[in-house]
This record gives C-alpha cells, sequence and structure tokens, in this order.
C-alpha cells in the first residue's frame, strides 16, 4: 500500500504557478495581458488599458508579468503594482505603496495594512494621469534605492 503524500500549500502554489504557465502556452506576459483586456469587453477592459498605457510611459522599463492564476504585474527591481479586475472595480495594488508619498490621495483601498496600498477605479472613474505617473515612478525610485544597498 501507498504512503499517502502531503502538499504543502507553498508546494501546491508551485504546482498552480506551473499549471497557469503551461496553460499560457507561448505568449509573453504583455500578450496575456493585452488578451485579458480584449476579453473583458467592457468598461473594465478600457480602464485597464488606460492604466497600461500611463504604466508603460511613467516607466519604460517596466517587466510585465503574469502571476498568481491569471494576474498582470508590473515590476522594475521588485513588484511595482498589480493590476486585478472585479465586478465593480480595477484594482491597482502597490506593493509597497504604504512607503510611498501621495500628496494627490489616489490610494482609497487597503488603507490598514503596513504594506499595500491601492486604488480603486470604479466604473466611470477618471485617471489623474499626472498623479499615477509620479506614483508609478516613485514606486520605481524606491524600488531601485533598495535593489542598490
Amino acid at each position: 500500500m501507498a504512503a499517502a503524500t502531503t502538499v504543502t500549500p507553498a508546494a501546491a502554489a508551485i504546482v498552480a504557478e506551473a499549471d497557469i504557465s503551461t496553460q499560457a502556452g507561448d505568449k509573453s506576459p504583455s500578450e496575456l495581458i493585452d488578451a485579458r483586456i480584449a476579453e473583458l469587453a467592457d468598461w473594465r477592459g478600457k480602464m485597464l488599458s488606460q492604466l497600461l498605457v500611463l504604466i508603460r510611459q511613467a516607466d519604460p522599463g517596466i517587466v510585465e508579468e503574469w502571476k498568481w492564476r491569471g494576474v498582470p504585474v508590473w515590476s522594475h527591481h521588485g513588484i511595482i503594482c498589480t493590476g486585478e479586475t472585479y465586478k465593480t472595480v480595477v484594482k491597482l495594488t502597490f506593493a509597497k505603496g504604504a512607503a510611498l508619498p501621495d500628496p494627490s490621495r489616489l490610494f482609497n483601498s487597503s488603507l490598514d495594512g503596513n504594506t499595500r496600498r491601492a486604488i480603486d477605479f470604479p466604473e466611470g472613474a477618471t485617471i489623474n494621469a499626472d498623479a499615477l505617473t509620479t506614483l508609478i515612478r516613485a514606486a520605481v525610485m524606491l524600488n531601485t534605492s533598495r535593489s542598490r544597498t
């Protein structure tokens, strides 16, 4: 009789990530993000598309990734932010948002944590492009300054 195997949550996550990578096939993360935007085909796709343009403009060196069962991730010497879509909001979560200056008060979600901060964009929301660009660049600066130490 074969012994029972125990799978740790960390191992299960690795297997799940591998399954997603296999399903993604040969598509790049950028192609997967573009496909996700097209798949949404509603206001959320349009909003995520507008955010994507601003993220790419704010940091031309940003690396696009596809993680955690289909979440767009933008990194530069560490995660800058993720782009999640829900029924009522498109959410940009900044991995180190609590350490970033936010004079325009863009952060409106996940305000109680010690590390992350998020911006929820409901349907019809206006993007403050200048403030968001400044926030993205500040996140890049934070990551690159920490990677040198």
